[in-house]
């Protein structure tokens, strides 16, 4: 599971980055947008929200883990963060390349998860064992580090949500995919540059 870190505009945490808050009102006038833009898509939309609203802080991890402090977010360009540093090349450049065309459209893009070490994924998989009852039902949300595409530094999550439905509607452009239904911020790299995407898998447990 990766829940997006919303940022409020004009709040920035120490070191010039921006703090999480109005991470709730945000993704409920976002989706409730598009529940009545698209009635039949309501159900699937709350199911979103629950995710990202009720998801509680990560556990505890180091950066070295490619955990991402809680109110904090990096660019994609941040060479300095193993979450970005980490990421797979091809992956890397596509992101860096749809992430400087956003920006020239008024779009900012920032990186919530990235590349994620063995222990860091397993902390995360445990967390969601214990919120959600079993591992059967975890793995909708959070995969196990052997099958994670984070800790082979082959998937990203992005945001704000302005950032995702950006990159929704134009990340094939880069070969960048959103992978989960249920999971509107992370993204694959799944098909050459301007082909088409595969299906979306209904969540990580495919």
């Amino acid at each position: 599971m990766d829940a997006v870190r919303r940022t409020a505009p004009g709040r920035r945490a120490r070191g010039g980055r921006r703090t999480a808050a109005g991470a709730g009102a945000a993704a409920v006038l976002v989706l409730a947008g598009a529940c009545a833009a698209d009635p039949p898509g309501t159900g699937a939309a709350l199911r979103t929200l629950a995710a990202t609203v009720g998801a509680t802080p990560s556990p505890a991890g180091t950066a070295a883990d490619g955990a991402i402090p809680d109110g904090t977010t990096l660019s994609p360009f941040d060479d300095g963060a193993p979450a970005v540093r980490n990421l797979d090349k091809p992956l890397l450049e596509a992101l860096r390349r749809a992430a400087g065309d956003a920006r020239e459209r008024g779009v900012e893009m920032t990186v919530t998860s990235g590349w994620r070490s063995t222990a860091y994924q397993q902390r995360l998989l445990d967390r969601a064992v214990a919120r959600y009852g079993s591992v059967e039902q975890a793995r909708r949300f959070v995969n196990t580090p052997e099958k994670s595409a984070h800790v082979t530094g082959r998937a990203v999550d992005i945001g704000p949500t302005a950032a995702d439905d950006w990159l929704i509607r134009n990340g094939a452009r880069y070969g960048l995919c959103q992978v989960y239904a249920n999971e509107m911020w992370h993204f694959e790299l799944l098909t050459a540059p301007g082909g088409t995407c595969p299906a979306q898998l209904p969540d990580a447990a495919g």
